[in-house]
């Protein structure tokens, strides 16, 4: 059976991943460094926290959460670029 703080953690992982894909698409279509371009890159921020809290996980769980969304960012970004070739 998967511990439950395990099974946490990998929700709040994917979470962070899986918010930032369409995000990152997004983000690829504002002009860099525009209030919009700003917006897309933090506006997963309060839900990522709020998730994290509401799962009772400190601050040592903060880089996987960001790791994972700037990966999802790149791969929305990579996306968007992709599929415009």
């Amino acid at each position: 059976m998967i511990h439950s703080q395990a099974l946490g953690l990998a929700s709040l992982l994917a979470f962070a991943f899986l918010v930032n894909l369409p995000l990152g698409f997004l983000r690829e279509t504002a002009p860099k460094y525009s209030v919009r371009w700003f917006v897309y890159i933090h506006l997963s921020i309060p839900f990522i926290v709020a998730f994290r809290l509401a799962e009772g996980f400190g601050w040592n769980i903060i880089p996987l959460t960001l790791a994972c969304a700037v990966a999802g960012q790149l791969a929305g970004g990579r996306f968007r670029r992709w599929k415009n070739r």
